[in-house]
């Protein structure tokens, strides 16, 4: 599934009217009936308190001067049809409805259809007389606050406590960034018309935008394609056709484990050895049919049986219980002949790092997955006078998946964590592009952006996933994902999507969600 914004929305609206010849008029009477349709569906199939059940429901519908208000008009005409009371209220005297909204509003008052206009000085209306709102003031093409009388009337809707639905983005909402302006109407349902906007399925817009439908209106899909629309909801149907990824990944009966790759995870150290037993725990869990386990020397007796489908490997550390003492070389050996190689959880920082990991980055053939402290070793190359910086190391024949949250991608671009949540899609876009890497920003919606310019946001995973090791798990299922063959692209999309799912399954069993745990969701994988 596509995810636009509204500038793409406006180009593909253009294209479908212009080019496919889909008349406007058309368009919006396939979004009015869209609406109509999950007002009737919420209302009646998802439980909603009906205030007394020997009368019609009655709807109250929002209408602005927009095509949104448009919307509405329609919406109103096929409730009506279902039987629902419906009243439409103006937020400006209806003559300053234009195009295809005035040809709806027209249809309405012949057909009798009650209306009224809003004042923002005059009276609230009489929210007691309503079952429900539509709101159908403020489309994607409005920006900044809202004037009056639109703020009052969102205002008011806020405080009447009635379940509101939403024509395609809840008025004052940014559809590109999911941030509110002041004030924003919270929707109970927002029916995204066509294709879901960014700002729905981003924070804090999915939360405002309450249970998100994506509603066809008649916009071939070809025409986002057309339009060169690259970035796309994560979830299982994008991964099966457009990624070609069947969740589970098929296996055939006669293969053995060497069939299914071998991965080689560098990870943990004295102080920190819990973040390898998760990785490679969680690269065995992803199906992949071999696990070398890589820890300095001094652990080696005390991690041996903590995971015995893993083979441990200690290198000789000097007998620190550190990464400091071990010669990449040591490392790139072992490497040879993997599929996939995960280097970075719980390793620690020394002097001299980042120079160490330039080495395994010319040295080692397998694809490399980094997360953690070697993520960090990265960022530091980019002020170091003795090691190029990031943006310098050749390109590798392999591919390279790298997975920061927010704090490491600020490290990694010299930037603030508040800008890189400003522009999360657009920023890992630009650094995969740039670095020739795939690039997993993690966090409340996780961006998987590739080299060629695609991106994926994430729909799976809760705020019970926000605990120490829950980003260990997820370098580990990627890589055990690289070893059974699938592309970086592929690997990062569903492992981040497989990662956000155990950890629903994971939390589903919990009492509440911060007693969740990362090796829960090692358990549901």
């Amino acid at each position: 599934m596509h995810l636009v914004t509204s500038k793409e929305m406006r180009e593909i609206d253009r294209h479908t009217i212009e080019n496919i010849g889909i008349p406007a008029l058309v368009l919006m009477e396939n979004a009015g009936r869209a609406i109509a349709e999950e007002v009737v569906r919420w209302s009646e199939g998802r439980g909603a308190e009906r205030r007394c059940v020997s009368r019609a429901p009655r709807w109250l519908v929002l209408v602005g001067k927009g095509n949104n208000g448009g919307d509405g008009i329609v919406c109103a005409r096929h409730l009506v049809e279902q039987g629902y009371e419906v009243e439409l209220l103006y937020a400006v005297p209806p003559e300053q409805l234009g195009g295809e909204a005035a040809v709806q509003r027209d249809i309405a008052w012949r057909m009798g259809l009650s209306a009224t206009v809003y004042y923002a000085d005059g009276a609230p209306p009489d929210w007691s007389r309503w079952d429900g709102i539509v709101d159908a003031l403020l489309g994607t093409g409005s920006a900044g606050a809202p004037r009056e009388p639109y703020a009052s009337l969102i205002r008011a809707a806020n405080a009447s406590g009635l379940p509101i639905v939403a024509a395609d983005v809840p008025s004052g909402l940014d559809a590109d960034t999911g941030e509110p302006a002041d004030p924003c109407l919270r929707a109970t349902v927002t029916v995204a018309l066509a294709f879901m906007k960014r700002g729905l399925l981003l924070y804090p817009g999915a939360e405002i935008a309450g249970e998100v439908v994506v509603r066809s209106i008649g916009i071939p899909t070809a025409a986002a394609e057309e339009r060169e629309v690259r970035t796309f909801v994560l979830d299982e149907r994008t991964l099966e056709r457009r990624l070609g990824v069947q969740i589970p990944l098929p296996r055939q009966a006669d293969t053995h484990k060497g069939t299914y790759g071998h991965v080689l995870v560098a990870a943990g150290s004295r102080h920190m050895s819990g973040a390898g037993l998760l990785c490679a725990g969680a690269a065995l869990r992803s199906g992949c049919g071999l696990v070398t386990w890589a820890v300095p020397q001094l652990l080696e007796l005390t991690l041996a049986g903590r995971l015995p489908e893993a083979m441990l490997r200690g290198l000789p550390d000097g007998s620190t219980g550190e990464w400091r003492n071990i010669p990449a070389a040591e490392l790139a050996v072992l490497a040879a002949g993997k599929q996939a190689v995960a280097i970075g959880p719980g390793m620690a920082r020394w002097a001299g790092d980042s120079a160490w990991l330039r080495e395994l980055w010319d040295a080692v053939d397998a694809p490399l997955v980094l997360d953690a402290d070697a993520l960090n070793m990265l960022a530091d190359a980019n002020k170091l006078a003795d090691v190029p910086p990031f943006a310098a190391w050749p390109r590798r024949a392999s591919t390279t998946v790298l997975t920061p949250h927010p704090g490491e991608m600020a490290r990694l671009c010299g930037m603030s964590v508040r800008d890189v949540q400003r522009d999360r899609i657009g920023l890992a876009r630009q650094f995969a592009v740039q670095h020739d890497v795939t690039l997993v920003l993690k966090g409340a919606r996780t961006v998987v952006a590739t080299p060629d310019s695609d991106a994926y946001v994430n729909t799976t995973g809760n705020p019970g996933m926000a605990t120490g090791g829950a980003g260990d798990v997820l370098a580990g299922v990627i890589a055990g994902l690289l070893a059974q063959g699938l592309t970086a692209g592929q690997a990062a999309a569903a492992g981040v999507f497989l990662h956000g799912t155990a950890g629903d399954l994971a939390a589903a069993k919990r009492p509440s969600p911060g007693s969740l745990i990362a090796g829960d969701i090692i358990h549901e994988l």
